[in-house]
């Protein structure tokens, strides 16, 4: 079938959906947003869909011999879709749940045209107790190692979550999502999640290892094995979806301490001094705390931290550029072109956010204020110097919620040079975003 065709039938079988749960009884209103067709008379069994668009107004200062379709740039202003989502979740009886999810990341004006919408989740789910164990496979981001490996992005307390807990986003999987099967629940206070994962292959692997660097191995991959575990010391989360929230606006008292892993037998590869090839597992640990609670009637406190310690093998470093407005550089640069810095790498790093929620009726009927600040600390092997990034920035909740929300933020970020044979901070350069975020 066509992708013109299939998005035609999906859009009439939305709006078909959308007629008939207008008319549903009182029984039938949307749960926690959205829009709800129940399947039976209590609403225990039903179709629910939810949309989320977050588009960007940026100007980024641009690394040190970047280029923009082969030409020097120093810096750039630009418009683009940072996120396009659509949602389906479906109970289809008291065991089985469906869900899946569609859309497009990072659109902007050098993407290929016509082209790039894709499935994030796509999963089945079989609950043996509802609360306490429940299978399930597909495409899904019910993934180890932190929170935010797989972080709610309609409520997200920056504009991005810490991206580096994604650890593979990209390479061999889709978009944090794994082909995997996992099992889920909740035993008392304690949610885990574990899977084991069909790692997908490396897009433009080279056929053998070209250095004495680790990289991701193009031989055909042994499974991931990968967990999260959290206890929660107050009020219990929704783990309905593997998609952490970023930040209730008081609407929880929530406290969190958790840790993971992911776990891939050789994983790696890169050649010693004799230029044979040589394996090594990808090991990856984390540790976390999340601590989300009203202060009054009208404010809120918001506040994570993380450790992680990553194992790809020595001297690997993967510089991510989210949404990145630069096509390439004019040369080899040790942190990446565009808005790019070493964000993953082997070798430690600490994470930590806050924001703080002010009371409500700021500017508009409703509107709330919540100014953010975030910062990363890495230690990684490959360079000399730690990189540390920061944020600071401001959600204005235009009518209290995420369904409408303005956010600034200003991002910095260090960019590097080789000098004498080691990989030293050269200057730092700065990121400002303005993004507008409706969800349903």
């Amino acid at each position: 079938m066509e992708k013109k065709h299939f998005l035609l039938i999906a859009c009439l079988l939305f709006v078909s959906v959308l007629l008939r749960a207008q008319d549903n009884s009182e029984k039938e209103k949307p749960k926690n947003g959205g829009v709800v067709f129940s399947l039976n008379e209590d609403g225990s069994r039903y179709v629910k869909l939810s949309g989320l668009g977050q588009i960007w107004l940026r100007n980024t200062q641009m690394n040190p011999g970047t280029t923009i379709n082969g030409y020097e740039t120093d810096s750039y202003s630009d418009i683009s879709i940072r996120r396009l989502r659509f949602q389906i979740f479906a109970q289809v009886s008291d065991k089985v749940f469906f869900y899946t999810q569609f859309g497009q990341n990072n659109f902007n004006f050098h993407s290929p045209k016509y082209d790039g919408a894709f499935f994030h989740d796509a999963l089945i789910e079989y609950a043996v107790d509802k609360e306490k164990l429940s299978f399930g496979a597909g495409l899904t981001g019910w993934s180890g190692l932190n929170r935010y490996a797989s972080p709610s992005t309609g409520s997200i307390l920056t504009l991005d979550a810490p991206l580096y807990q994604q650890a593979t986003n990209g390479v061999n999987d889709q978009f944090l999502r794994k082909l995997s099967v996992y099992a889920k629940g909740q035993l008392g206070k304690l949610d885990y999640r574990i899977a084991i994962t069909q790692p997908m292959t490396i897009s433009g692997a080279p056929e053998e290892p070209t250095g004495t660097d680790f990289s991701f191995s193009n031989e055909p991959a042994q499974k991931q094995v990968q967990g999260y575990f959290k206890y929660m010391l107050m009020d219990k989360e929704s783990n309905l979806t593997p998609y952490e929230a970023g930040t209730y606006l008081g609407k929880k008292s929530v406290f969190n301490i958790g840790g993971g892993f992911i776990y891939q037998q050789d994983a790696m590869w890169a050649l010693d001094n004799n230029a044979d090839i040589v394996n090594e597992d990808m090991v990856l640990f984390g540790l976390d705390v999340f601590y989300d609670t009203p202060l009054t009637d009208e404010t809120a406190l918001t506040a994570y931290a993380a450790y992680t310690n990553y194992d790809f093998g020595h001297g690997y470093v993967r510089n991510v550029g989210v949404n990145n407005a630069a096509t390439g550089s004019n040369g080899a640069t040790v942190g990446g072109y565009g808005g790019a810095f070493p964000m993953v790498g082997t070798g430690n790093t600490i994470y930590a956010q806050a924001g703080y929620l002010f009371g409500k009726n700021i500017l508009s009927e409703g509107g709330k204020l919540q100014p953010f600040a975030a910062l990363q600390y890495s230690d990684y092997d490959y360079l000399d110097d730690s990189m540390v990034m920061y944020e600071l920035g401001a959600n204005y909740l235009i009518h209290g919620g995420h369904g409408s929300k303005l956010s600034f933020m200003y991002q910095s970020r260090p960019t590097y040079e080789n000098e004498g044979g080691e990989n030293i901070i050269d200057t730092r350069k700065g990121m400002a975003v303005l993004q507008y975020q409706v969800s349903f």
